[in-house]
């Protein structure tokens, strides 16, 4: 039930007809119009007065004119009042509670169309209300339906990101462990962008929540190649920088040496000369 209701407040795009209510209107009285006299559906029949077809059209407008009605009054609640946070809860109810309107209306017109006779009682309303909400909501599913692909989208982009983030929650931590074994630090693969020397120790240029953060702690290169071996995509590429493959964006130079930018940093990493073979290979791998 919980992820029903989220699934349902998700970001959904507004239905045209609910959007462009003027325009809406004349949709909706040239739908329902078009397929009562093509279909004559639920028993609909013309008044001894008037034809089949301006029947019809009389109860065509009691369909367009209180949606017109109802929908300026749901405009005027702050619920249903701002199109740029819709959600697809919100245009359900509003479409219901919509046909519930028409359904009155529809019913309140048969005193007017239909010949005098004993109108006040449950079964007429029931009937009245049930052929408006049947009819009527056709239309408003075939605009809702419309929007369903981008809410697809939206739901599959979303899903993607709960993936990955539960990815990097469940993925492995690393702990490099300084040569003095006073000093650790932990970080997921995924994080890390490259490593170099410096010195007596190796800096590490870390993504944390799309912030790039620097991390040091004393220790050799050599040391920190050894604990990062199985991982597959951090290679050594010059004898002071270790770089995550997977997060190379830009490489340029020859086979003599390259110089390859990673994701969020400026600064050009160097490819050795002697590392250039096993470098294409797995940028191939993993781009």
């Amino acid at each position: 039930m919980s992820h029903l209701i989220t699934w349902l407040n998700k970001g959904y795009e507004q239905n045209y007809i609910l959007k462009k209510p003027y325009v809406g209107a004349f949709i909706l009285f040239l739908f329902c119009f078009g397929f009562l006299t093509v279909y004559k559906p639920l028993g609909t029949h013309g008044t001894q007065n008037m034809s089949y077809q301006v029947t019809m059209a009389i109860y065509c407008f009691a369909f367009a004119i209180p949606f017109f009605g109802i929908i300026t009054l749901l405009r005027r609640n702050p619920y249903f009042s701002d199109g740029k946070e819709w959600t697809l809860f919100k245009e359900l109810i509003c479409i219901l509670l919509i046909l519930s309107g028409i359904g009155i209306a529809v019913y309140l017109t048969g005193f007017v169309v239909e010949p005098s006779g004993p109108r006040w009682n449950f079964p007429t309303f029931l009937n009245s209300f049930q052929s408006a909400f049947l009819i009527g909501i056709i239309p408003f599913l075939f605009f809702t339906a419309i929007n369903y692909r981008s809410f697809g989208m939206q739901t599959l982009s979303f899903m993607e990101n709960e993936n990955s983030v539960l990815k990097e929650t469940v993925e492995e931590t690393i702990e490099i462990i300084s040569k003095l074994k006073k000093e650790r630090l932990s970080f997921h693969p995924g994080q890390l962008l490259y490593a170099t020397s410096d010195g007596n120790y190796v800096l590490f240029y870390l993504n944390r929540n799309h912030k790039i953060e620097k991390e040091i702690i004393r220790n050799s290169i050599n040391d920190i190649e050894q604990q990062l071996a199985h991982i597959p995509y951090f290679m050594r590429t010059h004898r002071a920088f270790i770089v995550n493959v997977k997060e190379v964006r830009l490489k340029k130079g020859s086979t003599l040496g390259y110089h390859v930018r990673i994701s969020g940093i400026d600064t050009e990493i160097p490819v050795s000369r002697s590392y250039t073979q096993a470098f294409n290979q797995l940028l191939g791998q993993y781009h």
